[in-house]
């Protein structure tokens, strides 16, 4: 497994006064982030999961922002957007929706024992300092970043961030680029509704929180393959097949070259509970879930952190 982000990890304008970091080819832990700057003011969405790949964007965002970002955004709890943010703080204030605070306390840095061979480094979890409900709006210079509230997607409590003046969109894992969505702790119905919500601000450039930088397109491929999932769920569970059984059974057409397929495992089991009645966002066994993905895979899913 490799220790550090590549050399070719840059920091790249997608926009005026808006940049993409793209860690690729965007696998388990391989996140995106971004960067808004302008008047000499900064906003970061999302950071890193090992110490490593925060250093490597800290010298990124400091080629851009001089001293670094004033704030950090988390679009949602998992390490891989979160674990970077103390090498940001405590100059930067760290910004996230109430819900996902309260899950990065619960969760702590649990994400580490899952893949033990993967050099963390010196990880300490720095939590949000200010917390919003619904929609915030954050300003640098000319430019505005729109946090809108629009989980339970990827998880119970999903950000993303809107530039509008740039039409530039940050949607962290409620949308994938050429890597297969992870379901297992949000939903597949409130996805679908996130995406409709996320189309209708006609975003021009769409920064997805793994895989390649794209358009709207990026929305349309991440909704085509969740209804996919939901059909193949239905057709599971009728034929009276475990998620497991309907995941090896499944022929998964134009999503078989997208990484990571054996998310196919731990998305249908939340299919299956929706289809069963489980309200979206609600717990699910996320432990038994990823132990058939690793049957599925035929060993520990691949982290290149």
């Amino acid at each position: 497994m490799t220790t550090a982000a590549p050399p070719q990890t840059r920091l790249r304008p997608v926009a005026d006064g808006v940049y993409a970091f793209e860690q690729p080819p965007g696998g388990w832990c391989l996140n995106n982030a971004g960067l808004v700057a302008d008047g000499g003011r900064a906003v970061l969405v999302d950071t890193a999961a090992t110490e490593a790949r925060a250093r490597r964007l800290r010298a990124e965002v400091e080629r851009v922002a001089p001293g670094g970002p004033d704030v950090v955004v988390n679009t949602h709890f998992h390490g891989d957007h979160v674990f970077g943010n103390s090498h940001f703080t405590p100059r930067a204030t760290v910004v996230a929706a109430e819900g996902t605070r309260s899950d990065m306390a619960e969760s702590g840095l649990g994400l580490c024992s899952l893949w033990p061979g993967v050099e963390w480094g010196e990880t300490v979890l720095a939590l949000p300092d200010l917390t919003f409900r619904d929609r915030l709006t954050l300003r640098t210079g000319g430019l505005t970043v729109e946090l809108l509230q629009v989980g339970p997607a990827h998880t119970a409590d999903d950000t993303v961030a809107w530039v509008p003046e740039r039409r530039v969109l940050f949607t962290g894992d409620v949308a994938w680029s050429g890597v297969t969505p992870y379901v297992l702790m949000g939903s597949v119905s409130g996805s679908l509704r996130a995406l409709q919500q996320l189309r209708a601000l006609g975003p021009e450039v769409v920064v997805a929180g793994h895989g390649a930088v794209g358009g709207p397109e990026v929305l349309d491929a991440t909704e085509s393959y969740l209804r996919w999932l939901r059909r193949l769920a239905a057709d599971g569970l009728e034929s009276g097949r475990t998620p497991l059984q309907t995941a090896r059974a499944a022929d998964p057409g134009p999503y078989a070259g997208w990484l990571d397929g054996e998310r196919l495992v731990g998305n249908l089991h939340r299919a299956y509970a929706e289809l069963q009645g489980l309200p979206p966002g609600a717990r699910i066994d996320v432990a038994a879930s990823f132990k058939e993905m690793v049957e599925y895979h035929g060993g520990l899913p691949d982290c290149h952190a």
